[in-house]
C-alpha cells in the first residue's frame, strides 16, 4: 500500500512540473507552438485555458493529499513531535577536564659496541 502511495506521489509529481511547463505565458498561444493562428489553439477558442487550469488544478490536489497522507504514515509512533529527540547536554561537573596521565616513552637503548681487536 505504502509502495503505491509512494510512486502515485512521483508521478502526480513529475506530472504537475510537465503540465505546468507545458502552459504558455500570458498572451501566448499553445498552437502558435505549432505553427496555427492567433485563432487557432489545441484544444479550442477558449477550451485550453480552463482545461489546462483544471488538470493543474486537480493534479496539485492529489500531490498535496499524498503528500499528507505519507507524513502520516511515516510519523514517528510515540512522538508529538516532528524534531528528532536531542541529546542531553553533559552538566558543569562532567565538563570538567580531568587529567589524562600519558605513559612516559621507553628510552632508546644504547647500543654497545665491542672494542675492536
Amino acid at each position: 500500500m505504502l509502495t503505491l502511495l509512494i510512486i502515485l506521489h512521483v508521478v502526480v509529481c513529475v506530472a504537475l512540473i510537465i503540465i505546468v511547463l507545458l502552459q504558455g505565458g500570458k498572451g501566448a498561444e499553445v498552437g502558435a507552438a505549432f505553427g496555427g493562428g492567433g485563432s487557432q489553439t489545441i484544444f479550442g477558442a477558449s477550451g485550453g485555458a480552463s482545461f489546462m487550469s483544471k488538470l493543474t488544478t486537480s493534479a496539485a490536489i492529489i500531490f498535496m493529499v499524498t503528500s499528507l497522507i505519507l507524513a502520516y504514515f511515516y510519523k514517528i509512533p510515540g512522538s508529538d513531535s516532528v524534531m528528532p529527540e536531542t541529546m542531553a547536554v553533559p552538566s558543569a561537573q562532567e565538563q570538567t577536564m580531568q587529567p589524562v596521565e600519558i605513559p612516559a616513552a621507553p628510552a632508546p637503548a644504547q647500543e654497545t659496541t665491542a672494542p675492536a681487536n
